[in-house]
């Protein structure tokens, strides 16, 4: 069988808020994150109902980040999964941002004026992962024959917009081009991306 793969994003943090910029450095999931964690796992557990399959059927991979773990944790409670059944994969970590992590975006605009329109922003970062690096781990990844057939991922913003990107063999400033929501998800399934949107919480 081809590999289905659920991708999700961590619910809302402080960071996010105020659009300061986390990378590998961390910040607290909001009152409003942990619902959206939980109103992920309640589609996601309607969603792989629909596939017959039931959620003990699928495997859990989380970022090694604090705001991912406690994300998965309350979608791992909505799908009725014991926490033992994540397993943290280093490879789906965020991008890190050098320098200007813990900056605030617009603190950054108004000292470097053309990162307000540069589609790479992110990766004008002193000290910042290489976008080639984060490519090759996402390729790594998407190639790893170990990686279980039917399997959730819960990882961040800009890491899953390029995971998006690069499952659908996008290339150039197509790679930034995608959403990162906090109340969506998306199935990655027969080279396709689906968004499957969550009731109830707004950010």
């Amino acid at each position: 069988m081809s590999r289905t793969i659920y991708l999700l994003r961590h619910g809302q943090t402080e960071f996010n808020t105020v659009r300061r910029l986390q990378g590998r450095c961390d910040s607290p999931l909001t009152a409003i994150g942990r619902e959206q964690a939980g109103a992920m796992g309640a589609a996601l557990r309607a969603e792989i109902g629909s596939t017959g399959v039931s959620a003990a059927g699928w495997a859990m991979r989380v970022s090694p980040l604090p705001r991912a773990q406690a994300s998965a944790a309350l979608v791992a409670a909505a799908l009725g999964l014991p926490a033992a059944a994540m397993t943290t994969d280093e490879r789906i970590v965020e991008v890190g941002f050098g320098d200007w992590e813990k900056q605030l975006r617009e603190d950054l605009v108004a000292q470097h004026p053309a990162l307000e329109t540069a589609p790479d922003w992110h990766f004008h970062s002193p000290n910042g992962e290489k976008l080639a690096d984060v490519l090759a781990r996402i390729d790594a990844l998407l190639s790893d024959p170990a990686l279980p057939q039917r399997l959730i991922l819960v990882s961040h913003g800009l890491f899953g917009r390029l995971l998006r990107a690069r499952y659908l063999r996008l290339s150039g400033d197509a790679l930034f081009s995608g959403e990162m929501p906090q109340d969506a998800f998306y199935r990655l399934e027969g080279g396709e991306v689906t968004r499957i949107d969550c009731a109830g919480v707004m950010a």
